[in-house]
């Protein structure tokens, strides 16, 4: 009888809901954070161990134990992990994008490095700037290997477990209550947005929230999370391939790849982007 009263009172309260996630994210995250103060002594090895930890626990618990509180029934479906609800090969589509839109991506990067606020705002931008200092010098440290065991150490730690937990809190969660309340395209740009936002890498602001957008998008026209989840894995683990690629020497200056000044290259790569978006979301059901 309670549980049912409880069940109906966050159907009705978008407030409490929100309040309720909040709770529990913030529960988790601090017993991710002690979780992964057991091996800040383990070395490198150690290291991504405990961050693998931290964004289980910050990422993949929360959206779990909130679908499990707030619904009775298909919980893991109603997160979003469920089976496409539209042709199979759109998924096909969905990795493609990720490729098709690299020259458009490092355009945005670029224009946001360049990024200068000065004046009134120096103090905001030195502080945004060691924040972006901080975290590259994390991400160099992380993804600095040379063996095929430290590359898969890396695409779990640093590309998959970001990849499922990311995907389940801001598409899963925050942008499924967002398009219940809001238009799609709204919903889509906003939950982009604060995707974005919370890796608090503001000189990485536009390529980021682009991509957000591009994978909220996919999950919204395949209905499945599994779709993003992909997307978000291919992103990820190709820029931890990259810096292995370069420090084995295979390839040179990984971390600018795919970098362009063609401007018809840009202009193509945006066009045919927007047209496989705007072709998936036509043949969706």
């Amino acid at each position: 009888m309670h549980d049912n009263l409880f069940t109906e009172n966050l159907k009705q309260s978008t407030g409490m809901r929100i309040f309720l996630f909040l709770l529990i994210f913030l529960i988790s995250t601090l017993i991710g954070v002690a979780a992964s103060a057991l091996f800040v002594f383990g070395g490198d090895t150690g290291m991504k161990i405990g961050q693998g930890l931290a964004s289980i626990f910050m990422f993949v618990v929360p959206p779990i134990v909130y679908y499990y509180i707030t619904r009775k029934e298909n919980r893991m479906q109603a997160l979003g992990l469920r089976r496409l609800s539209s042709p199979w090969w759109l998924i096909i589509v969905a990795v493609a994008l990720m490729f098709v839109s690299i020259p458009v991506t490092t355009t945005l990067t670029t224009w946001n490095e360049g990024m200068h606020l000065g004046g009134a705002f120096s103090g905001i931008e030195k502080w945004m700037k060691e924040l972006e200092e901080t975290a590259q010098a994390l991400t160099d440290k992380m993804a600095n290997v040379d063996t095929i065991g430290g590359l898969l150490l890396n695409l779990l730690v640093i590309a998959l477990i970001p990849a499922v937990g990311e995907e389940m809190t801001f598409r899963g969660v925050l942008q499924q209550s967002l398009t219940r309340r809001m238009n799609p395209h709204i919903a889509i740009i906003l939950s982009a947005a604060i995707f974005s936002f919370f890796h608090f890498q503001f000189y990485g602001f536009l390529p980021r929230l682009f991509l957000g957008i591009l994978l909220g998008y996919m999950f919204y026209i395949t209905g499945s999370l599994w779709t993003s989840i992909l997307m978000h894995f291919v992103n990820n683990g190709a820029s931890v391939t990259l810096y292995y690629l370069g420090n084995i020497g295979v390839i040179e200056d990984a971390e600018h790849w795919g970098e362009t000044q063609n401007v018809w290259l840009i202009v193509a790569s945006a066009v045919v982007t927007l047209g496989l978006i705007i072709w998936s979301w036509r043949k969706r059901k």
